[in-house]
């Protein structure tokens, strides 16, 4: 019979055993469970730009897990993959591509730099792909999407159409992020506040026949574009101010002052420049008192025609050219310093500029009340429930959806403007049927112009959990696979992409895309910093995969934390979770090795377990039912958390241990005893396959190699499965045995305590390990047990068999320590333990030094010193005092003993 290697070597298992479980066509649902009940998850699609990175090593670890355990439960499992197209971020990599070859996307054109794109992703855009599957991800490639394929294209075309149909889609002047470096509008998600060492700046406003008002900016180039001056109407500085007008500084542009009740009275000056063009508070300000909204900038941050004398200035350069002019007309107060809150672009590290910009917008206030409803109802579940705060607050304040990109990479607005008339327009699935509606209104000299835009990229991901299995044809995968079963994703884009799933999904298919909403948090390293590489703190999981293993960073992301929070990564944990694979190796490898203690005519015609066999299927039972219920409740950490307790624990340190013991008896013991063995360990490995899949299957394989070749009759219930991946799950049901011996499980449970406390007794005496010693246990009413484990407790606890003596009644010996659990009474002789003469002149010299120490500490504390001294070095002191005091009562009591 072949033996397995001494080690486990992940370098060598990974890649193999993710290639044969591919082969084998075992991340199909059809291969599996063709008639099986669809557990379904459509992958966040990574952007096709992207490099591996702790978040994807979270989502991915989190998502394969939930499809292993329901492939093995039997479940149709589906894990459908895809990449994003990232506008900005993939016209970013081409463009400095460009760049290097000394041309750019403009002198190039718009159709050739698109081919230029496409080419660009089909040599770099597999990559992610490649580091997914590394991950161990169990998805079925054959399913695999990307945004801007032919399908999803077709998908996001239905989409547009409809709700410009339904009056949901419009075109409007609107407050948006623009990025004056990518000249695009962004989304909320693609800037990031940084904060920084800023000025306020303090002015007079003047009014109009005589008088000053004090304002306070922090971006003094934004007074040029202001439209009022806005005061709380119950604040009685300024009542006698409201209506009158004031003049713009340096322009002279009479605007109103209004009572608004937006203004805090108690922040500032009380008086707040009100400016709709490039704030979004501003904004609603104006909307609601009907004042202009004027923009100052043109796209590239240049201050236009409305800028005066300011015009074609950089804006941080007409910052301090207005101020100066503010200060030579005796205008400013003072300037301060003040922490600013800059938004920044994500791509291009620019100050992003609140502008007023023509965009389309999607109207999304109808659908909003749809997903609120949804979940409220309880037909969608948040997990964990506290972000369904979240998710009210930010759908009942739902704002309209800027969808419309100043890019070239992406779903082109299938919008087409009249003979150049940009107010008349035909939205429609195709150019060819925008011709077709043209000629039929305008005539056949009609002229068409396709808007130049692009639609945002969280547009055509809204659409991903149906679009991706077919959706707007009716596909067979549409009919099995949808509505899905969970979307897993991180907390951060709960707004931007989840909801936004939920009520096109609601709007489109008239049915909710999930039934549970999984958040996980960020990856933070040890310290809870957030990674960056300005930080010089970023973790590379292909760097930690490649030195500790794919199992051992999956299982540190899956059990280290709880849904919804952020996990500080250590990658001391990391390498404990690599030990914790070489310990499930280690016990397989001991089981292998002693399939020749019995034969198969040593099977006997009933199972007889012994009390230590009892007590290990009783907590496997406990630890089976346990973690399925954690597993339905969505607590995967505490679940993997208690079977790696117990494996490493009952099992690996005490069972295996125990069951040398019991192997060397030969015959049915031996027999029942690898039946055991072979139990627990398969379980385990089966509980424990959806979070570290590699070293499990490869365990798995050998251990089902080596009883087969035995031929010593001992196999799983219903049979050895062609692989762990689609082996039957574990569960304490009515088709798969789970052993119940909670009265023998509870008197082996005080064994193994009492063998701990010996244990730790001859450590506290010096004892060598190796040293045979002498006990005596006073068992009550548990003597007869304690006898048919005479030979477990010697072996366990190193006490010489010979001078073992286990009674329900026994006589306290003198000089011996006394270990007391409940009604059980053990003595260990201390003369059989250590040199009593030796041990009494040790403790005694002990105690003489602390009783010196304590002795200076004392009159330390009773001197000027606990006056004088800081409060916190005279508690130090205290403190140390104490401990001083409390080893020496514990040397006495030995003394005593002794």
């Amino acid at each position: 019979m072949s033996e397995m290697p001494k080690a486990y070597d992940f370098s060598a298992t990974e890649n193999r055993i993710y290639q044969w479980w591919e082969e084998n066509g075992w991340f199909k649902p059809e291969v599996n469970m063709p008639d099986g009940k669809p557990f379904v998850i459509a992958i966040p699609p990574p952007n096709v730009t992207g490099e591996l990175h702790m978040g994807h090593a979270m989502f991915v670890a989190l998502e394969d897990l939930m499809i292993r355990r329901a492939r093995m439960q039997g479940r149709a499992a589906l894990w459908v993959p895809g990449t994003d197209h990232a506008g900005i971020a993939t016209q970013l990599q081409v463009e400095k591509m460009l760049l290097q070859e000394g041309t750019s996307r403009q002198e190039v054109g718009r159709e050739t730099f698109l081919d230029r794109t496409w080419e660009w992703k089909e040599k770099y855009g597999g990559y992610i792909i490649k580091q997914l599957r590394h991950l161990g991800a169990s998805c079925d490639w054959d399913r695999t999407r990307f945004t801007l394929d032919e399908g999803l294209s077709r998908a996001v075309h239905e989409a547009f159409v409809r709700l410009h149909r339904m009056g949901l889609i419009y075109r409007a002047e609107y407050l948006v992020n623009w990025s004056p470096g990518l000249q695009t509008a962004v989304s909320d998600l693609e800037v990031e506040y940084s904060e920084e060492q800023g000025f306020m700046y303090h002015f007079q406003y003047p009014v109009q026949g005589g008088g000053y008002l004090p304002v306070a900016t922090t971006r003094p180039e934004t007074i040029l574009g202001d439209t009022a001056v806005a005061v709380h109407p119950d604040d009685e500085r300024y009542q006698a101010y409201i209506g009158k007008t004031c003049l713009v500084p340096m322009l002279n542009r009479p605007i109103p002052i209004i009572a608004d009740s937006y203004v805090d009275m108690n922040f500032g000056t009380g008086a707040l420049k009100v400016t709709p063009g490039h704030d979004p508070n501003d904004f609603e300000i104006g909307k609601r008192h009907g004042l202009a909204i004027i923009n100052i900038l043109n796209k590239d941050a240049t201050l236009n025609e409305h800028a005066g004398s300011y015009a074609g200035m950089d804006r941080f350069e007409a910052r301090k050219k207005l101020w100066s002019d503010m200060e030579a007309a005796g205008l400013t107060i003072k300037t301060a310093p003040h922490t600013l809150s800059v938004p920044r672009s994500q791509r291009g590290g620019e100050v992003i500029e609140p502008m007023v910009s023509k965009q389309w917008f999607v109207d999304a206030e109808p659908m909003a009340k749809m997903g609120l409803q949804a979940v409220r109802n309880g037909r969608i579940r948040i997990v964990p429930d506290r972000f369904n705060k979240v998710w009210e607050n930010w759908l009942e304040n739902i704002r309209p959806w800027c969808i419309s990109r100043q890019l070239w990479w992406g779903h082109r607005i299938p919008v087409w403007y009249v003979n150049g008339d940009e107010k008349e327009f035909i939205v429609a699935h195709s150019e060819e049927e925008a011709y077709e509606i043209a000629r039929d209104k305008f005539g056949a000299g009609v002229t068409l112009r396709q808007d130049p835009d692009v639609l945002d990229t969280w547009f055509s991901s809204a659409l991903w959990p149906f679009s991706t299995l077919g959706w707007p044809e009716q596909t067979d995968d549409l009919a099995r696979f949808f509505p899905t079963d969970v979307m897993e994703t991180g907390y951060d884009i709960l707004f931007f992409w989840v909801a936004r799933m939920v009520m096109t999904s609601l709007l489109f298919t008239n049915d909710i895309p999930f039934h549970t909403i999984y958040l996980h948090g960020l990856v933070r390293d040890e310290h809870g910093q957030k990674m960056s590489k300005t930080k010089g703190n970023v973790t590379d999981p292909l760097k930690v995969m490649g030195e500790y293993g794919t199992d051992a960073l999956r299982f540190t992301l899956l059990t280290g934390g709880t849904p919804g929070h952020d996990l500080n990564l250590s990658l001391e944990r990391v390498a404990s979770n690599r030990n914790f694979a070489n310990k499930i190796w280690n016990a397989a490898r001991f089981i292998t090795r002693s399939l020749e203690k019995a034969t198969a005519e040593d099977k006997p015609d009933q199972l007889e377990f012994t009390a230590a066999d009892q007590w290990i299927l009783t907590n496997l039972s406990t630890v089976t039912r346990d973690a399925n219920r954690l597993f339905n409740n969505y607590q995967f950490g505490e679940a993997g958390r208690q079977v790696y307790d117990f494996l490493w624990g009952d099992f690996a340190d005490w069972y295996v241990e125990l069951a040398k013991v019991q192997l060397s008896e030969g015959g049915s013991r031996a027999w029942t005893t690898l039946f055991v063995l072979r139990h627990v360990l398969d379980d385990c490995l089966r509980l424990l396959h959806p979070y570290i899949p590699f070293v499990t299957e490869e365990t798995w394989q050998q251990l089902k190699q080596a009883f087969v070749e035995s031929e010593i009759g001992i196999q799983p219930v219903e049979g050895w499965a062609d692989a762990l991946i689609v082996a039957d799950w574990p569960e304490c049901g009515e088709w798969q045995t789970c052993y119940d011996f909670s009265a023998a499980a509870a008197d082996f449970e005080q064994l193994r305590e009492l063998v701990t406390r010996i244990r730790a007794a001859r450590s506290e005496q010096g004892v060598e390990p190796a040293k045979w010693i002498t006990a005596m246990i006073a068992a009550g009413d548990k003597g007869t047990f304690y006898q048919s484990q005479h030979a477990i407790l010697s072996f366990l606890a190193r006490l010489d068999p010979e001078r073992l003596t286990i009674a329900a009644n026994l006589e306290a010996p003198t000089q011996a320590l006394t270990l007391a659990l409940g009604d059980l009474t053990c003595y260990l002789p201390l003369a059989g333990m250590v040199d009593l003469d030796k041990e009494k002149e040790r403790l005694q010299k002990e105690s003489g030094a602390l009783e010196k120490e304590i002795q200076r500490l004392t009159n330390l504390l009773n001197s000027p010193f606990a006056q004088k001294a800081p409060t916190a070095v005279v508690q130090k002191e205290r403190d140390k005092l104490a401990q001083l005091q409390a080893s020496h009562a514990e040397l006495s009591e030995r003394l005593n003993t002794l």
